[in-house]
């Protein structure tokens, strides 16, 4: 069987311009269009300016792999924003079984560090967002207060399409809503908020060894983190105004 082949670069320009509901990327005179064939257009212009980037730093042939700002612009025009209610309420349930949530009942050591990550973001969230979140010890569920599950349900809904689009990942890859909100509002630095997602992880590998799957699985969840995490830090910056990318 022969390997795909990678699409060729068929264009010398990348550029952002104005389109009607914000701002898209040309390449020459061709407009970017998402694999739907939906016109690529984003009220961001910082996301419009990072598409084309990506597309003007493409080699002889494209490599998606490369274009993080492109795959999720690509996501939230043909995915999130059709079915938009649906994607923020599976993000909102994250606040109902919230990793932070969830604590070991033992040993001791272990218990001590998941309280020294955990217990001050929850306390963020209890007074960022008036939602107190209840702890338990192991894996039964445990109900948390309706008031604070529906405050923070408000909160995902507060945004449009791509901003969705970079909680999603952010709260789907760390398993907590409670820190993807941080990051998402810039309370919390990307690196810092993987590793307190990871203190069960962390914790199992310093008593076991690490597993060389398992850490490769995680660096790349890491790198689709990180790369959330600097969209959503993209879409909280001042806009700036157009620039080309050649």
């Amino acid at each position: 069987m022969s390997e795909w082949a990678a699409p060729r670069r068929f264009w010398t320009r990348a550029e952002v311009a104005a389109a009607p509901g914000g701002w898209t990327v040309r390449l020459d005179a061709r407009v970017v269009k998402t694999p739907a064939r939906n016109a690529l257009v984003t009220p961001h212009r910082a996301a419009a300016e990072a598409c084309a980037a990506e597309w003007a730093a493409q080699g002889d042939r494209i490599d998606p792999r490369a274009m993080p700002v492109t795959r999720a612009l690509n996501s939230a025009i043909d995915r999130v924003a059709p079915q938009f209610a649906e994607v923020a309420a599976s993000v909102a349930a994250y606040g109902e079984s919230d990793l932070l949530c969830y604590r070991a009942p033992g040993p001791q050591a272990l218990c001590a560090r998941q309280a020294a990550a955990w217990d001050p973001w929850l306390a963020w969230a209890r007074a960022r967002w008036a939602a107190p979140l209840v702890c338990a010890a192991g894996v039964i569920p445990v109900a948390q207060p309706a008031g604070a599950v529906a405050t923070l349900a408000r909160a995902v809904a507060d945004r449009d399409a791509l901003s969705l689009t970079a909680l999603h990942d952010l709260v789907a890859l760390s398993g907590s809503l409670v820190l993807g909100l941080a990051v998402d509002e810039g309370a919390l630095e990307a690196a810092e908020a993987w590793a307190l997602s990871r203190v069960d992880e962390t914790w199992q590998a310093e008593q076991w060894g690490e597993d060389a799957e398992a850490a490769q699985a995680a660096a790349l969840k890491a790198q689709g983190f990180a790369e959330a995490a600097r969209l959503a830090a993209m879409l909280r910056a001042p806009q700036a105004g157009p620039s080309l990318a050649g």
